[in-house]
């Protein structure tokens, strides 16, 4: 037995920087804006786009503020006119009211993550570079849109039943595709066969832990890149066969 992997099953062997990533994702946020007004837009009573879009960027930067401070359930709309500079009655004309808006977010926030975690699962059939390509999509799109999944997080535990529904499913998806390429790769001899749903608990735990933690982080000058190359190192060792 050699104790040293394969090139070709090297979970570093193709290396996408947080830079490329990035780039690649163009502006995250009019992206999203854009699509939540494209999704609700029969519901929502201002239908010029360039206005709904600026709007609600306005919108979600003060929900992410104000919970961050105090919590989405203790956010009054009063705070969130207060913060945006909008007032009730525009507020009230792209939703609702706060349970509808938290939905708008959940929605939006769970198709952000499936479309970025698909689109990198299916670049490769190779089961090592699929969980390279996954986990690292994972940890950039954290960084790219933290906001967002600290949000989820940490609002998880003061949502209504349905609502919280909502996350553990996100949270079973994204385990799932760890679990789904950990299997393939045992399947196929390059992974060692242990206890993958166990396995992919964890890896989300390291992944949580960046967006949770990120000024932990940012002390030690520990980049994404960084923390990314870490983690896959930690699976490598953990997870592949050896020759």
């Amino acid at each position: 037995m050699n104790d040293d992997h394969d090139h070709e099953h090297d979970l570093k062997a193709e290396n996408v920087s947080w830079i490329e990533f990035e780039r690649s994702m163009g502006n995250l946020e009019e992206t999203i804006c854009k699509e939540v007004f494209e999704v609700n837009q029969d519901s929502i009573r201002i239908k010029k786009e360039k206005t709904a879009v600026k709007n609600f960027k306005k919108i979600f930067d003060a929900v992410f503020q104000i919970t961050y401070d105090k919590g989405f359930q203790a956010m009054s709309m009063r705070d969130l006119s207060a913060k945006t500079g909008m007032g009730m009655g525009s507020l009230y004309g792209y939703f609702k009211g706060k349970e509808e808006l938290l939905a708008i977010i959940q929605h939006q926030g769970r198709t952000m993550i499936e479309r970025v975690l698909e689109s990198s699962f299916n670049r490769s059939d190779d089961p090592v570079t699929r969980l390279k390509n996954v986990i690292k999509a994972h940890l950039f799109l954290s960084e790219k849109a933290r906001p967002w999944f600290y949000f989820t997080f940490m609002e998880a535990r003061n949502l209504t039943d349905n609502a919280l529904e909502s996350v553990i499913r996100l949270e079973e998806y994204t385990e799932d595709i760890l679990v789904s390429v950990l299997e393939q790769g045992e399947r196929q001899g390059v992974f060692i066969p242990r206890n993958h749903r166990l396995t992919a608990s964890i890896i989300k735990a390291m992944q949580q832990d960046w967006y949770l933690k990120r000024w932990k982080y940012g002390k030690r000058n520990i980049s994404v890149d960084d923390y990314s190359d870490y983690v896959l190192e930690i699976v490598d060792n953990f997870c592949i066969q050896s020759k």
